[in-house]
């Protein structure tokens, strides 16, 4: 039976407020509008964004809310028609015809953006209500329930041959540490490399570091658990910051260390300590530091000038420097020819009524 133009009512795991587990609920999802799709969601991945804005630390976050930005589904119906093409629905639009899609210096399309951030449509309307009330969209995507409604500029074809339970994590994660070497650093041959966090955005910046042929890739985590995996995909050595000797500070330590610092840092924790720990790691005259990790909204990042006049350079990148809709389908292909290896990021599958376990498992993965 066709569903085009019609509501569907499914369930979806819904954030009534923050620092509480999801609720399950039978949600109603409107249909699309004209440059609208919706979607089935077939897969989805847990990002730490979820996390933080469930937290209800992000001053930022909407309530009530389907979270979820991470996945991969098939389209039921667009605005004007329907079709059967899976798809990876990215939070990062591309419309092809705003300044930002015209300057090859950016990916950061702002056709939607306003009303993205506000959890809505492009039109200012939600495609969700639940019990007579409106519920909020996430990142323009809500991939935590059966249907979503996205905007077309935001989704991504990809092919019907694809390995679809596993492409969820370059709708976000991999895609951002991975195209943060490859696009918005450049990094070269050769180059020495240091990486702050080895959740799945650092380890995706290990990943192309290990392709570009990075001599040397320092993994630093607090949780030294993880360094079994940041080598299995290339790092050449691991620090764990508590281990060093009391009073020393990690930039000292690095810059004496590891000849004078970095070519490149790159910080995937989201800490603005940190942050300015990799700045200060980077090697005098020439090093690059990308912030990768999001902080909370409204925090700050603080060096002494003098470490950005005497060469050092901080970056900063969003999904990787990608354009969503450009290079999704080449990211696909990498997977298709070995060179994105998505087996080695997921370490764990849950059934969707169990998202609070992943939740979970999650939170405390950051607390080895």
């Amino acid at each position: 039976m066709s569903t085009q133009g019609q509501i569907i009512t499914c369930k979806a795991a819904v954030a009534w407020e923050p620092n509480k587990p999801l609720v399950f609920e039978q949600v109603e999802v409107s249909p699309p509008k004209n440059g609208e799709v919706r979607i089935k969601i077939l897969y989805t991945a847990l990002c730490h964004t979820d996390l933080y804005t469930l937290s209800g630390k992000d001053p930022e976050g909407i309530f009530p809310v389907i979270f979820g930005h991470e996945a991969v589904g098939q389209v039921e119906s667009v605005g004007n028609g329907v079709e059967s093409d899976y798809v990876i629905p990215c939070f990062v639009p591309q419309c092809r015809e705003c300044e930002f899609c015209k300057n090859p210096k950016t990916n950061m399309c702002q056709k939607i953006r306003l009303q993205q951030g506000r959890g809505l449509m492009p039109d200012g309307t939600s495609r969700f209500s639940c019990k007579g009330k409106t519920i909020y969209h996430f990142m323009g995507v809500s991939s935590f329930s059966e249907y979503t409604v996205c905007a077309e500029i935001s989704v991504c074809k990809i092919p019907k041959t694809s390995p679809i339970d596993k492409l969820s994590p370059l709708g976000c994660g991999v895609s951002t540490g991975y195209g943060a070497v490859l696009n918005t650093c450049k990094i070269e041959t050769n180059s020495t490399v240091a990486v702050w966090g080895l959740g799945t955005v650092g380890l995706a910046v290990i990943m192309g570091a290990k392709e570009i042929g990075a001599k040397r890739i320092l993994a630093i985590d607090i949780c030294e658990g993880k360094f079994e995996k940041a080598k299995k995909f290339g790092a050449t050595d691991c620090l764990n910051p508590r281990t060093l000797p009391e009073g020393q500070s990690i930039q000292s330590y690095l810059i004496e260390n590891f000849d004078g610092g970095f070519d490149y840092t790159f910080e995937c924790c989201g800490n603005v300590e940190t942050m300015r720990q990799a700045l200060e790691s980077a090697h005098k005259g020439w090093g690059v530091s990308c912030v990768v990790g999001v902080a909370g909204a409204g925090e700050e990042i603080r060096t002494r000038p003098f470490q950005l006049i005497t060469g050092r350079v901080w970056k900063g990148t969003s999904f990787g420097g990608w354009n969503s809709r450009d290079d999704i389908p080449l990211l696909v292909q990498k997977c298709f020819d070995g060179k994105i290896k998505l087996d080695d990021f997921i370490t764990h599958r849950f059934p969707f009524d169990k998202i609070n376990d992943a939740f979970d498992c999650m939170h405390s993965a950051t607390e080895w």
